[in-house]
């Protein structure tokens, strides 16, 4: 992507609290602080790499109000409340300005079924294809290869990118975006034994996916069994996640790659699930949990909880037995020292008859 800004210009974007020094340099690339040069941006957007400011040969740094330095020579230091949110705006911003816009229409190659509406504004690309009933809302953008299934409901502005597949009656809000490859609506993992074999169960809900929500590549969110699986307004959900049958996520939750969520849990509002943490089904994750990574969760998780561990403890508690695991060798060292210690005195005592 290319980048040409002046200091003013990235100024009015991020809307500084402060700034320190000045510089005629125009801003041409984003960088890490360590391998900055003159025309990069930079931020300090963790504490450890404070040391690293000072040393920076980026042009503009943004810093966190608590960061105290001076900036160099022909260098500006801007004070901003979150610097990596205000970064996250300025990329927004320079996407939004290198992004080819979808063209309204549809391909010659895509297919859409009869009774499918499709919006003057949306835009369907090349080989998707659009059952009947299916409708698509104004200004959406169905990448090259999407499926869209019988009574798909996908809302306005919500982005589809290549190969995505969503299945019959499933609907997504506005403003969603779905990376490639993502299955939507896809049947829950149920199955009864009987009589020694399994009959699968079937599946004939729906899945609901609010407003606002990103689900990353490959990931996979199944159909209810009877209802709807649910992924509440505003959450971010990464690559290569398994959301279950009727599991219901609550709002601005963010799921990390590789979690899984069995069927029939609750996520409440604001959850965070951190990298291949592991959810059992029937239970509720309450408002506000953290779950550090590869944590498996077993029980109901009371709101606000940290938690760490397989299965998941508190999160201090968690922290320290890890810390006194390593301590276990010299443990064992010295309970065998002691054991012979004590064989020794009882073996060597002396008792005495009248």
């Amino acid at each position: 992507m290319q980048l040409t800004f002046s200091s003013d210009e990235i100024a009015a974007i991020v809307q500084p609290r402060a700034t320190r020094g000045a510089t005629t340099v125009t801003i041409r690339g984003i960088s890490a602080l360590r391998t900055a040069r003159p025309g990069d941006l930079s931020f300090l957007g963790m504490a450890k790499y404070k040391a690293d400011v000072a040393a920076t040969q980026a042009s503009l740094v943004l810093i966190p109000p608590d960061y105290a330095g001076e900036p160099k020579a022909n260098q500006v230091l801007m004070v901003v409340d979150q610097p990596s949110a205000a970064l996250a705006r300025l990329c927004s911003r320079i996407e939004l300005a290198s992004r080819v816009p979808a063209v309204a229409g549809v391909h010659p190659s895509a297919v859409v079924a009869a009774g499918a509406s499709v919006a003057a504004s949306a835009s369907i690309g090349p080989l998707c294809v659009v059952e009947a009933g299916a409708r698509i809302g104004e200004r959406a953008a169905l990448q090259a290869g999407v499926y869209v299934g019988r009574d798909v409901v996908i809302g306005d502005d919500s982005e589809l990118f290549a190969g995505v597949r969503v299945y019959a009656g499933s609907e997504i809000g506005r403003r969603v975006r779905i990376h490639a490859n993502a299955v939507v609506g896809s049947d829950g993992f149920g199955y009864e034994f009987v009589k020694g074999h399994y009959e699968k169960v079937p599946q004939i809900g729906k899945t609901l996916i609010e407003d606002d929500v990103e689900i990353g590549a490959g990931t996979t969110i199944d159909r209810a069994r009877f209802g709807s699986t649910v992924v509440g307004e505003g959450t971010k959900i990464d690559n290569l996640v398994q959301i279950g049958h009727n599991v219901v996520i609550g709002r601005h939750c963010i799921l990390c790659s590789q979690a899984g969520i069995s069927g029939s849990t609750v996520l409440e509002d604001y959850v965070v699930l951190a990298g291949q943490v592991g959810v059992v089904g029937h239970i509720t994750i309450g408002r506000g949990v953290k779950a550090g990574g590869q944590t498996g969760i077993a029980a109901d998780v009371a709101p606000g909880s940290s938690i760490n561990g397989t299965p998941s403890l508190p999160l201090m508690l968690d922290q320290r037995i890890s810390i006194l695991k390593q301590r276990l060798p010299e443990l064992f060292h010295r309970v065998d020292a002691l054991e012979k210690q004590i064989r020794g005195l009882s073996g060597g005592g002396t008792s005495g008859t009248a």
